[in-house]
This record gives structure tokens, sequence and C-alpha cells, in this order.
């Protein structure tokens, strides 16, 4: 098996659930010593487990990007444990569907301050000691709302954006640190996110608009999460790579 990433220390916040727990596990797969954090200790721990059957060096540390002090001790147990982090992925994220007059301050502020205010956090608090030691793959979790408008979820496509925006002046002003700032937008992945989504008329239209006929799976990001992480990726910084099955590029398909 082919391990990219050996050596490498990699920290996947929202790393238990769906997308970030298939990354996770694929990084470890990779070669990667990986912690899996989120703010559920019991899937922490579960996940822990999974990763030390792949092999991997983990931690049990749970930690919420709201809460700027559960990064840094997150950051700090890492440190300690393990001397580095080469990679920090971000996929703590939240959504809520409500047509735009209806969403409150606290719906919308409640929306940004996980998806884009805790995107922001992490890189910080992470950011620093990659800067110090001039090397890092930090890897973003956008989304297809990124670069279009979906109905009555106004408050996640503008944190989704800013997302991208964020990812792009990361990028902008760390790589000639030697820290490469990267997005996955992934196109229509079943979640527990999106469950009552796509099992609706606007799901079937979702269908409808996918060239490959099918909407996707967390285990397909992982090689492009992979390609991001590692040294091959030393030259990639400020994308957002799209993984969609053709949705994006797609005009009328029937």
């Amino acid at each position: 098996m082919s391990t990219p990433l050996k050596a490498k220390t990699a920290v996947v916040i929202g790393g238990t659930l769906g997308i970030g727990r298939a990354i996770a596990l694929g990084l470890a797969a990779a070669g990667a010593d990986v912690v899996a954090s989120s703010r559920a200790g019991e899937a922490v721990d579960e996940m822990a487990s999974a990763l030390e059957k792949l092999g991997s060096r983990t931690l049990r540390v749970e930690s919420d990007v709201t809460d700027r002090a559960s990064l840094e001790a997150l950051h700090k147990a890492v440190l300690d444990q393990f001397g580095k982090v080469d990679i920090l992925v971000n996929s703590a994220g939240v959504t809520r569907r409500v047509p735009t007059l209806e969403c409150t301050e606290e719906i919308w502020n409640n929306i940004m301050n996980i998806n884009l205010t805790g995107t922001l956090r992490a890189c910080q608090v992470f950011g620093r000691s990659m800067l110090e030691r001039r090397y890092g793959r930090i890897i973003n979790v956008a989304s297809m709302a990124t670069m279009v408008a979906f109905h009555e979820v106004a408050a996640y496509g503008a944190s989704k954006a800013a997302v991208g925006a964020l990812t792009r002046s990361l990028a902008v002003e760390w790589s000639a640190s030697g820290v490469c700032v990267n997005a996955i937008a992934p196109g229509i992945i079943p979640t527990a996110l999106n469950s009552k989504l796509l099992d609706s008329p606007r799901g079937h239209e979702l269908m409808m608009r996918t060239p490959m006929g099918r909407f996707g799976n967390p285990e397909e990001l992982v090689g492009v999460a992979v390609y991001l992480a590692s040294d091959e990726a030393s030259y990639t910084t400020g994308q957002i790579i799209v993984v969609d099955g053709g949705q994006l590029a797609s005009g009328v398909n029937q």
C-alpha cells in the first residue's frame, strides 16, 4: 500500500462524522498519524480506535470550533505528543434551511460562527506553528454553495462562499512561508447533515443535474485530500477543487 503521508501528523477537526471521518481514515491509510477531533466525546473515542486499527498513532481530544481555547488545547496536546502538525483539515460545519426573511440573526450568526469563523480560528491556532516551521498543508471543506446558490440556505451559502475567499486569502499570505492552503468543494454527498433534503423533490432535482446520475460518497473525496496533504502538492495553493460528478459543469441533462 502506498504511504505518501508517512511520518506526517494530521489533525481533522470535525473528523468523527461524514466527510471529515472519511478523510481522517483516508489520511491514516496513507500513512499519517491522525487526530480526529469534534465535540462528541464518544465519537472521538470510537474514531481513535478506528484510526489505531489502521496503524495510526492518535489522541482522544475533544474540541469545539466556536471555542478558541479548546482549539488551543487540541493544538498543544498534538504538539506535546507528536512535536508538529503537518496537516490540518477543517471539516466542522452546520446548515439550516430557512427562508431568508425568516432567518434570524441568531441562526445567521450561529452558522457563520461554526462554518466561517470556526475555520478561521483553527487556521489561526494551527497556522502559527506551521508558519514557524515553514511547512504546512491546510485543507478547508468548502461546498458547491461556495460557487452557486441553493434555495433557502442563504446563511450557509454565504458562509461557504466566505470559506472559499478565506482559503485564497490565506494562500496568498502564507504560501511563501511553506504553508499551502486549499479547499475541497464536495458535490452532493449523502450525510446526516443533508439526508432529509435528498429524500425530497429537491434531492431528485439535484440528482437530475448530476451528469454521473448518482450522488457521491465521502470516500470519493479521499484521493484529493491525500494529494493536497502530501508533498506532491508543494506548488498547489489557493485552489478550490470541486468533486461533484460533473454537476458544476452541467447545463441541461435531459
